[in-house]
């Protein structure tokens, strides 16, 4: 099975062609965790599939590390145009991706017949409570307090598609992410678990975040997550409407515009190409997978 190892501002993923190679629905929890591992397989932030769509260009379907399903992936998206770009799989620009949040139209940048970034239209942020979804009474979850442990933090809640509980901190290169984020994310207020951001906000046009990641524990970068950083921090008037999102991998350009959408942009990159081992099937096969 042949693979390309991309990633987005540092969110690293493992891409496979799904026209070659569907998906085996009864292994592929296992097969996620497998070719995830960073030890004993290839290693990365996710596995995704660009698979045929009756609606879209294509569809993509994206497993974190602990073979869970998620239902958006903003960094994965733009790595998953590229890889259906170069591999003539969808020759279109705008190019359309259906997802389990809908679909999203995603404008290639491309140099020398290259994809070499991508701009993302998100679509519109739901912040509804029961849409995020979060137990609670009706209404917006904005600077809302949140019991975590001994202490109490305040929280402004938004989905792009999949879950995110985004908190404004003074210092985030010295906050206790890899503490506070597991249990933010199994958090009893969140039936579907969610994804935690911690951002500092430097100035009207420019956040710096960390995140913990539902499924994948804290990576370099998420773009979904900076999508939802960026409209929290625009509901606390904290900011403009349009920012610069400072990850530990990279930057990403988030616009929440006049019609409601959001408009992320970002690089997406090839790192290489490989081909899984005959006896790493045989092994996964054997180990239950």
């Amino acid at each position: 099975m042949r693979f390309s190892k991309m990633h987005g501002t540092g969110n690293d993923f493992v891409v496979f062609d799904g026209f070659a190679y569907p998906i085996d629905e009864a292994t592929i929890a296992n097969f996620a965790r497998s070719v995830c591992d960073r030890h004993f397989g290839v290693g990365a932030d996710g596995l995704i599939y660009v698979l045929p769509s009756h609606e879209a260009d294509f569809r993509m379907r994206m497993f974190n590390p602990d073979g869970t399903e998620a239902e958006m992936c903003g960094n994965g998206i733009r790595c998953a145009a590229k890889f259906a770009f170069e591999n003539k799989i969808a020759n279109a620009n705008p190019v359309s991706v259906e997802t389990l949040a809908g679909i999203k139209t995603i404008t290639l940048k491309i140099e020398n017949e290259k994809a070499v970034a991508a701009s993302v239209d998100m679509g519109k942020p739901l912040t509804e409570r029961s849409e995020i979804p979060m137990i609670g009474d009706k209404g917006n979850v904005v600077s809302e307090p949140l019991s975590v442990g001994n202490q109490t933090i305040l929280v402004t809640c938004v989905s792009m598609g999949n879950p995110h509980c985004v908190t404004f901190v003074e210092d985030v290169e010295n906050y206790p992410v890899r503490e506070i984020g597991p249990v933010i994310e199994h958090h009893i207020a969140f039936p579907k678990r969610t994804n935690a951001e911690f951002v500092q906000v430097l100035n009207r046009h420019e956040i710096r975040m960390r995140v913990w990641e539902r499924g994948a524990g804290e990576t370099l970068a998420c773009g979904t997550g900076a999508c939802a950083s960026a409209v929290a921090s625009a509901l606390n008037n904290l900011t403009d409407r349009k920012v610069t999102v400072h990850l530990n991998g990279g930057d990403l350009y988030i616009e929440w515009n006049d019609s409601g959408n959001v408009i992320m942009t970002g690089e997406a990159v090839e790192v290489y190409a490989g081909e899984l081992r005959p006896d790493f099937l045989i092994e996964f096969t054997n180990s239950g997978g």
